[in-house]
């Protein structure tokens, strides 16, 4: 069975497997990269497309779609890497 979810820069469904997962872990608040999907909170979905990773930063969607700030170094993560 897929697990199909949006993507937050572009608006386009994929699959999980096919997405950046960002997540706010519950317990200590802190976003994290996550690829494993072992940590639990309020998660948000992003292509493996640095023009996706760059629109969402600039309109802040990442920023409401977890509701928290995100900072600059995690920013600079996702931009570097992707």
């Amino acid at each position: 069975m897929k697990h199909i979810r949006k993507c937050v820069g572009c608006g386009a469904l994929k699959d999980r497997e096919n997405l950046i997962k960002i997540t706010s872990d519950n317990k200590s608040k802190e976003i994290v990269i996550n690829p494993n999907s072992k940590i639990f909170g309020r998660s948000v979905y992003l292509c493996y497309n640095k023009l996706c990773i760059i629109n969402s930063l600039k309109k802040n969607k990442l920023q409401k779609s977890l509701k928290t700030p995100i900072s600059e170094e995690l920013k600079g993560k996702l931009v570097e890497y992707w």
